[in-house]
């Protein structure tokens, strides 16, 4: 059993900002990760563009240059990577936690490799792992994924993309740009409302002048190896099909939440309780950071309203420690 003062769970942005807190308060943590460095980032498609400007993802004042108007995802992915390494944080990679107990005035934790016991916790875990699924037929095909990644290997196929949001839309078009047939299904009567504001009329017009055709006010109810079953508002129709890329969301993983005692409120957002002005929640001792925050509302917190959730839990154990 390894003893720490705090033990961080999940090295995203805003994890490796607790731990920039935490070192420069001199208190024993760790970082405890169960994938890579900025794991959700990494995952997110090779050619993303963030909505965000670079310095509002800047992390404890520490410039991020970048050489566009809004970076991409290798420049985070380097910004991160050298905050944390220069910083020399300590960060445990590949470490997956199965469970977080009260334990008297601390917490025990358990991780696949390892057993901490720690006086605070801090839960910043984000999102991006667990995709909403479709629950129809087909959809575990192997032809069907959750994730995108990049565009090559949809060239000259028939690929259906589901949903109608930020990562949706930047699929449909870079896949019809490097020759795929691309066809959208939403469930909506129109494109997400919070989709990049650049972006947004390029797939207005594409769908415009015919070249991504998009069902609206319609779902997907059977995935077969080589077709797609879609209701629409003129009934059912069959289309040939190769590839289904389902960008439908992401989901927390409320279980940790709760089974290290969180209570979640009753409605479908599930939004975990926390004291907003110190971020700690209903278990003392144990904090919420970053877009695990709001539940299933996962618009709500992005990296620039949430990287301030760092300094609030910083000085709140500082004024309850002195």
């Amino acid at each position: 059993m390894t003893e720490k003062d705090i033990i961080i769970i999940g090295a995203g942005p805003i994890g490796i900002a607790c731990a920039l807190e935490c070192k420069k308060r001199n208190w024993d943590y760790v970082v405890v990760e169960k994938g890579t460095l900025t794991n959700s980032l990494f995952n997110y498609p090779r050619n993303m563009t963030f909505f965000s400007t670079s310095e509002k993802l800047e992390i404890d004042d520490i410039p991020f240059i970048s050489n566009n108007p809004k970076p991409n995802r290798d420049e985070a992915l380097e910004y991160y990577r050298r905050v944390a390494a220069s910083n020399k944080l300590h960060i445990n990679l590949y470490e997956k936690v199965n469970s977080i107990k009260k334990e008297g005035d601390g917490f025990s934790i358990s991780t696949s490799k390892n057993g901490y016991a720690s006086k605070k916790v801090i839960i910043c875990t984000g999102f991006y792992d667990i995709p909403k699924l479709l629950d129809i037929p087909g959809e575990h095909l192997p032809k069907v994924t959750h994730y995108y990644k990049e565009a090559h290997n949809y060239a000259l196929q028939n690929v259906v993309v589901i949903g109608a949001s930020n990562s949706a839309v930047d699929a449909a078009l870079e896949i019809w740009r490097k020759g795929g047939r691309v066809t959208m299904v939403i469930r909506g009567e129109n494109i997400g409302e919070r989709v990049k504001y650049w972006v947004r009329p390029d797939i207005v017009n594409r769908i415009e002048e015919g070249s991504i055709k998009a069902y609206f006010n319609s779902e997907v109810i059977k995935i077969d190896e080589h077709s797609i079953d879609i209701q629409t508002p003129e009934g059912l129709i069959t289309l040939d099909n190769d590839y289904v890329v389902a960008l439908t969301g992401y989901l927390p993983n409320f279980e940790i939440l709760k089974e290290s005692g969180i209570t979640l409120s009753e409605d479908n957002r599930k939004i975990p309780t926390y004291n907003p002005e110190t971020m700690e929640s209903n278990i003392k001792g144990l904090y919420l950071a970053g877009v695990i925050c709001g539940g299933n509302e996962t618009h709500k917190w992005f990296i620039e309203n949430s990287r301030i959730h760092a300094k609030m839990i910083a000085n709140h154990i500082g004024n309850n420690t002195n």
